[in-house]
């Protein structure tokens, strides 16, 4: 199942679980995880993006060795809400995880990285420092706002 309706995806999760974010990019996936009550979400690790079955083999192996139920992909919407390209490759990284059998989650992005880099600057950190956390503090907070989301629900 993969959807953008956080009650469905709620409903997919009855009993609750850890649960995977993603900030998938052109050059790395950020992850992040979440503990199984969905109180907070952490970085975990940066993939490379190689070909998308050794990306996979990556996650496959992530998600077995933290228990995970479900995924939280970001959606990088544009600023008014509309598809990109970015949008639509996204949606398809998504399609082709969904033979995992776990529940997937679209979340919309579009404040993610902002967000993150307004919070690394105001902690004055420098620019290599930045670009390395980036993506693993954008999975985060993607994850976050979703299990605020769907805890809401």
């Amino acid at each position: 199942m993969i959807t953008e309706d956080r009650i469905a995806y709620r409903a997919a999760l009855p009993d609750g679980g850890r649960l995977l974010g993603l900030d998938v990019g052109t050059k790395t996936i950020g992850t992040a995880l979440c503990d199984a009550g969905w109180s907070f979400a952490s970085p975990a690790e940066l993939i490379r993006r190689t070909k998308f079955t050794a990306d996979k083999a990556t996650l496959v192996a992530l998600i077995g060795a933290q228990a995970v139920q479900g995924l939280v992909v970001g959606l990088p919407l544009n600023l008014d809400g509309s598809d990109s390209p970015r949008t639509q490759s996204t949606r398809a990284f998504a399609r082709n995880l969904a033979d995992l059998n776990l529940p997937i989650l679209l979340w919309d992005e579009r404040w993610s990285t902002q967000a993150v880099e307004r919070q690394m600057i105001a902690e004055d950190l420098s620019r290599a420092k930045r670009a390395e956390r980036v993506d693993k503090l954008a999975a985060s907070y993607i994850l976050q706002g979703a299990i605020d989301g769907l805890v809401a629900s």
